[in-house]
Formats: structure tokens, C-alpha cells, sequence
């Protein structure tokens, strides 16, 4: 039987991921001679070459591409394998370490860890602020064992070395100036604040969805100014500066601004959706089980539209 080498399919893994064998080795906290030199004893071992020139690179080959394919599964195993014998030997202690994006930490994971102090006292819960990429590289690299993002930025429901689990739809709701003659409308879309200048992110997720949304609803938003935080874009809203389109997970910076109107959209209200990543495997284990419990408990309560 051909002999596997755990620690040297984790270099392929990493290779395949990060590209190159400098940045492999710096992932890895290795120099690249012996990246280079534990994949090479890598391909002896298997006898089939696992890497070929490409320019002045490396990629690897249909061969290393197969080995991969099925080392994913080998890893998924021992993930499963790794949680449950935490689990066994902590019981219902232990740590788990999550990554969330700058709005679902006070909407999901604060209101995740107070009813895990209350049902599981003993699971220590450590929250790390991180957009998706970063996210999802310090899951991969073991440094955090959930991630949560927005769907959009989540890896492919059909990539291996993730699961992903739905939380929830986050609805959209726009921003007005107290004083907008839109402000008290009863029924209002979207698209009748497309002659309106808007406020949102030059570049990045909220542009994103700001743009996505506002196509969807057959216009193309007038982007008067710009911005990415939340406090930032509603001054601008309540200085009568444009409107904004505002997750509602984001509540408890838009209530604090009495000059701002905020206003449930009607049929055409555009949503943004949440999830959470742990690596293939790990959802099995009783901590990281106990986590998502409680973020899909939180997630069923979402803030009410309006105080």
C-alpha cells in the first residue's frame, strides 16, 4: 500500500491554496527549500510527479490535483476524528474561536456567547473581528474554527475542505434625512429613490450590494459620497448629505441618530445573506456544535425594524 504522509498532503493543501512555494513557506513558517524538498519526498513516496514548471513557477499536476481530491476527505476525517475526542476528554468545556465580519459581532455572536454562559458555562467562546478573506484564510490555517460572513464572500458550498451553515436573510432598510418628503411614506421602494444622490462604500461589500440592490430595482445609484462605516454614512444621512441602504443588523448605530428617518422597504426590499463556515468535520464536535446552536437560536430573533 502506498505510504501517505499527513504533514507533507497539508504542504500540497497549502500549495494549492496560496499559489506559490515562497508563500507556502511563509504560511507555513517554513523556508522554501523544504517545501520544495518535503514535496519532493512526497512525490517519491507516491511515485507520481506532483508538481511541474510553469514560467518561472510551479502548478501542479493532474496527478497532485487527484491526490488532493481525495486527501480532503482524509482531512474532513480527522477534523471529525480531532472534535470528537475533544469532546470526549472536555465534555461541554473547551474553546472555540470565531471570526465574524464589523456588524454580525454585536447582532449574532455578542447575543451567541451571553446564552452560551448561561446554557454552557464552561465553553470559553473567543471572538476575532475579521472581514471574509481574512476570515476564511485563519479557518483554513486552523487559527479560528467558525467563520461567519455574508453568503456572497463565502467559499462554494460545494468546496471540500468547508461546511457551511445558513443563519439568516439580513433585510435592507434605507436611510433618510428627517426632513426627506419621502420620510413618512407609508409604501415605499426602492425605486423611488433613484433620482436621490447616495452614500455607500467606494469599493467592497457594501458597494456591492448597494449597486447589486439598486440595479435590481432598474437604476443605477448616483454615488454622491462615500463611506464604509456605519456611524460615517448616517451623519452623512442625517447632514441631508443622500440616502443609504442600512442592514438591520446594524440597529444600534442607526438608532442613535434622531435626524435619521429609517424606512422599511415594500416588496422590492433587497436582503443580504449570513452565514457560518467551520472546516469539513468540525461541525461535529460538541464545541463548535454548541456555537452554531446558539448563533442559529440568535439568528431566529432577528432586531425588529423600527424601535
Amino acid at each position: 500500500m502506498t505510504e501517505w504522509d499527513i504533514k507533507k498532503l497539508q504542504i500540497l493543501r497549502t500549495l494549492s491554496e496560496r499559489g506559490t512555494v515562497t508563500a507556502t513557506a511563509e504560511a507555513l513558517l517554513m523556508t522554501p527549500s523544504a517545501v520544495s524538498q518535503q514535496l519532493s519526498n512526497l512525490a517519491k513516496q507516491l511515485g507520481v510527479p506532483l508538481l511541474e514548471a510553469h514560467g518561472r513557477r510551479v502548478r501542479l499536476t493532474d496527478a497532485a490535483h487527484l491526490v488532493l481530491r481525495h486527501a480532503e476527505a482524509v482531512f474532513a476525517q480527522l477534523e471529525r476524528a480531532d472534535a470528537e475526542l475533544t469532546g470526549y476528554l472536555r465534555g461541554e468545556a473547551g474553546e472555540v474561536r470565531v471570526a465574524a465580519f464589523a456588524t454580525a459581532v454585536p447582532a449574532l455572536v455578542v447575543p451567541a456567547v451571553r446564552r452560551l454562559r448561561t446554557e454552557h458555562p464552561a465553553l470559553e467562546v473567543r471572538v476575532r473581528e475579521a472581514e471574509a478573506r481574512e476570515a476564511y484564510e485563519l479557518l483554513l490555517s486552523g487559527d479560528v474554527d467558525v467563520a461567519l460572513s455574508l453568503a456572497a464572500h463565502a467559499p462554494s458550498a460545494r468546496d471540500p475542505k468547508f461546511s457551511r451553515v445558513p443563519l439568516l436573510a439580513d433585510p435592507l432598510d434605507v436611510a433618510l434625512p428627517a426632513g426627506h418628503p419621502l420620510a413618512a411614506a407609508s409604501d415605499l421602494r426602492l425605486a423611488d429613490l433613484s433620482g436621490e444622490p447616495w452614500i455607500f462604500g467606494g469599493s467592497g461589500p457594501w458597494s456591492e450590494i448597494t449597486l447589486a440592490a439598486c440595479e435590481a430595482s432598474g437604476f443605477v445609484p448616483e454615488q454622491a459620497h462615500s463611506a464604509s462605516g456605519w456611524t460615517a454614512i448616517l451623519a452623512m444621512v442625517e447632514a441631508d448629505m443622500g440616502v443609504a441602504l442600512i442592514p438591520r443588523m446594524a440597529a444600534a448605530e442607526r438608532e442613535r441618530r434622531a435626524g435619521v428617518a429609517m424606512r422599511e422597504l415594500s416588496a422590492d426590499q433587497p436582503r443580504r445573506h449570513v452565514v457560518a463556515a467551520v472546516r469539513s468535520g468540525a461541525e461535529e464536535g460538541r464545541g463548535v456544535g454548541r456555537v452554531l446552536e446558539a448563533l442559529r437560536a440568535v439568528s431566529l430573533s432577528p432586531p425588529h425594524p423600527f424601535p
